[in-house]
């Protein structure tokens, strides 16, 4: 994985990125809760897995009866928002409309 994945984002181009989609957060972390049962989001979640390990970066992940929440911050760079968490955000949005989840 490049060290460029992993340079802290500047606050305006987090806010930027921000806008275009429908994560929330600022410099520390980004995150988002989707809408979904316990079941699917356990298979959500085992693909998102998948994922962070290819992409060596790892996500906080709650799930309750009716959620799924995910919140990133790259911790190799300082808890800061990197390239990489929005290359994940990216990944697990894909992962998570193939489920049926909603942003809630």
């Amino acid at each position: 994985m490049g060290l460029g994945l992993r340079d802290p984002l500047a606050a305006e181009e987090i806010v930027r990125r921000l806008t275009l989609g429908s994560w929330s957060g600022g410099t520390g972390q980004i995150s988002k809760i989707y809408s979904i049962d316990y079941d699917t989001a356990m298979r959500i979640v085992a693909e998102i897995a998948q994922v962070a390990v290819e992409l060596e970066h790892r996500p906080d992940i709650d799930i309750r009866w009716d959620r799924l929440r995910i919140t990133m911050t790259t911790h190799t760079a300082g808890d800061v928002v990197t390239d990489l968490d929005f290359l994940l955000a990216a990944r697990i949005d894909e992962i998570a409309e193939r489920h049926g989840a909603v942003t809630a």
